[in-house]
């Protein structure tokens, strides 16, 4: 089976293209800022189900960049989707749980209204919504959190951080699931296989890491399995103002994943620790 994928310099494109089955399309293959271009490669393309894993993520910087992001979220999927339903090939792409404005108690349900509170939430559902309305078969993962051992993560920064200083404040009243890219392709790739096979399986998931945590526990455990020792002090959201407002509750309840495809909620400690050794062996490859 080969898969088309949209992406592949980001955190998930990059551990997608590891696969032997997937051909995958970077910036200077297929920019998303023109989605006739996008939808004219689904429309040539031989593979048997696309993903798309391109984005436009500068969470804050689309405060002032809505225009921009709103043709890389929200009318590039669109496009990509009506091609794909012409041609009769599923699509597969990731969103995020900013679409949600943060206020439920408990995890959040596919299901559940969205209420993005920043212009990165409003435009990645304008995406979801083009692609559920292009009538073809898709499926929709929702995650939060991600982090791997390339690009620009949390991860990354907070070892960044940790290099010259012990003490560090951390918000601690945003809670969600840390998940790694790789979770996510693997998942992506089921996904994809299985609705080539199965089209009733169409829909919108959810997939997070868990146990949910804080971004202040997660630090504190990437410290830990790092063997950095650093004191992290947890700080309200409201301490830290940013261009862009973040949900307090991203939590996300994955068992529809679970039910159509039969995959687990990944455990993000395990996830870390390979993601770690990773850095470490990229580090030890430069010296």
């Amino acid at each position: 089976m080969k898969l088309l994928v949209f992406g592949k310099s980001g955190q998930v494109g990059r551990e997608l293209s590891l696969h032997p089955f997937t051909v995958s399309l970077g910036r200077e293959d297929a920019d998303l800022t023109d989605p006739a271009k996008c939808a004219e490669i689904i429309a040539k393309t031989d593979a048997d189900a696309i993903i798309n894993a391109a984005a436009y993520t500068l969470v804050d910087k689309a405060e002032a960049e809505e225009a921009l992001a709103q043709t890389i979220n929200g009318d590039a999927p669109t496009a990509m989707a009506t091609a794909a339903a012409a041609r009769n090939i599923p699509f597969v792409h990731i969103s995020t749980d900013y679409v949600f404005d943060g206020g439920k108690e408990g995890e959040w349900l596919p299901s559940d209204e969205t209420n993005p509170l920043n212009a990165y939430g409003r435009t990645k559902l304008a995406g979801e919504q083009g692609i559920q309305n292009a009538g073809g078969v898709y499926g929709i993962l929702r995650t939060s959190w991600v982090f791997s051992a390339h690009g620009a993560n949390f991860v990354k920064s907070m070892l960044r951080l940790s290099q010259d200083r012990t003490e560090l404040n951390i918000v601690g009243d945003q809670i969600g699931g840390p998940t790694c890219a790789k979770d996510i392709a693997d998942t992506c790739i089921t996904m994809a296989q299985s609705l080539v096979t199965a089209p009733d399986r169409s829909g919108l998931y959810h997939y997070a890491g868990c146990p949910n945590v804080s971004w202040a526990e997660f630090a504190i455990e990437v410290f830990k399995q790092a063997g950095r020792d650093v004191v992290v002090s947890k700080i309200p959201s409201t301490s830290y103002p940013t261009p862009a407002i973040r949900p307090l509750n991203s939590t996300l309840d994955c068992r529809g994943l679970h039910r159509s495809f039969g995959i687990e909620q990944p455990y993000w400690r395990e996830s870390l620790k390979s993601v770690l050794q990773e850095l470490e062996a990229l580090k030890n490859e430069k010296t």
